[in-house]
């Protein structure tokens, strides 16, 4: 038996429980492909959470975290068409539809915290020129999903207004970015100095240090007491989520695919009806908005934050950096090969 290296976690708890050890490399299936991993991030839902064995699905052990790697693929199973060796791709996390985390690499399968991952070839989608692993891994990993958010569930128009909460993080950055792409007014919300820089940096019109200024007075401020359009929320933090949703305007939209900040929060119930305020929820994106946000990605129309790159073995290390939220945008792990 072929073997590779990977980080395995063979019981849940802290980062100590991420083992750098020999693993069974994977043979493809009939309809998969197995790729060369080359970089995948660490998330703090789907890693931290999963780790920690606090996630909502059950997870099989011992188990490999990583649910976005991207690659080469180094082989294909027999019935594959459109995938070939030596072909880069980018990994879309869910392996059955309708999509939902209900199958999904690096959760109830084996993710990319390894040397190779096995994966169904429809769960692969081709990275254009011009673009390198890391950058296609942390825009593959959020840039659809804020697209579907706020041009498929938002609805967002050009001429609208909209906060994006946690926006100097891997979600919340796309959203500043692709926000702006659709001709929005972006208020960028962040929790230090630097982040909020950072977020402005990548084009927001104005941004909110969260934790040293009253969010909703600011945002009301911005906005001439109106409010804003959209709330583009992803931390669902019991403190901050309430000042967000004041922050809504009349007809206005709250979306959220996250709830690292604890998820469960307060409502105001009579706002929502008297603002008559939506509030919509999503975890789907398609092929083809990956294949769009690789290629603005490549054209230099998109761009990420990446805090620190670190090699496979530090996953540990990664993990508490991660944990610490100290860093502006994503940890990266690059296994060696």
């Amino acid at each position: 038996m072929e073997m590779m290296k990977a980080v395995v976690m063979h019981e849940f708890g802290g980062p100590e429980v991420l083992k750098y050890e020999d693993f069974p490399k994977p043979e493809p299936g009939p309809d998969e492909v197995v790729v060369e991993v080359h970089a995948v991030s660490v998330n703090r839902t789907l890693d931290l959470v999963v780790r920690a064995g606090d996630y909502v699905a059950p997870i099989k052990l011992p188990h490999i975290l990583g649910v976005d790697p991207s690659g080469i693929i180094s082989a294909v199973g027999k019935d594959v068409k459109d995938r070939h060796v030596g072909q880069r791709v980018v990994t879309i996390p869910w392996r059955s539809k309708p999509v939902g985390p209900v199958d999904a690499v690096g959760m109830q399968h084996l993710g990319g915290y390894a040397q190779f991952v096995k994966l169904p070839a429809v769960g692969t989608v081709p990275m254009p020129d011009g673009i390198d692993f890391p950058e296609a891994t942390v825009v593959a990993r959020h840039a659809p999903q804020a697209y579907n958010l706020l041009r498929d569930r938002a609805a967002l128009k050009s001429g609208e207004s909209v906060l994006i909460m946690g926006a100097s993080g891997g979600l919340g950055s796309a959203g500043v970015q692709i926000a702006k792409h659709m001709g929005a007014t972006v208020i960028a919300g962040a929790g230090a100095p630097d982040r909020v820089q950072a977020t402005l940096d990548l084009g927001a019109d104005f941004g909110v240090d969260y934790r040293k200024e009253d969010l909703t007075e600011r945002v009301l401020e911005l906005t001439d007491g109106r409010g804003v359009d959209v709330v583009f929320e992803n931390i669902a933090d019991p403190v901050l989520f309430p000042k967000a949703f004041h922050s809504i305007a009349r007809h206005g939209r709250l979306v959220t695919a996250g709830s690292h900040g604890g998820g469960e929060v307060t409502l105001d119930v009579k706002r929502l009806y008297l603002y008559q305020i939506a509030v919509l929820g999503s975890i789907g994106f398609t092929h083809e908005d990956v294949t769009a946000s690789l290629e603005a990605a490549a054209e230099g129309a998109f761009n990420v934050l990446i805090d620190e790159m670190l090699p496979l073995e530090r996953a540990a290390e990664a993990h508490e950096r991660v944990a610490s939220r100290e860093g502006v945008g994503k940890v990266i792990l690059q296994p060696a090969h």
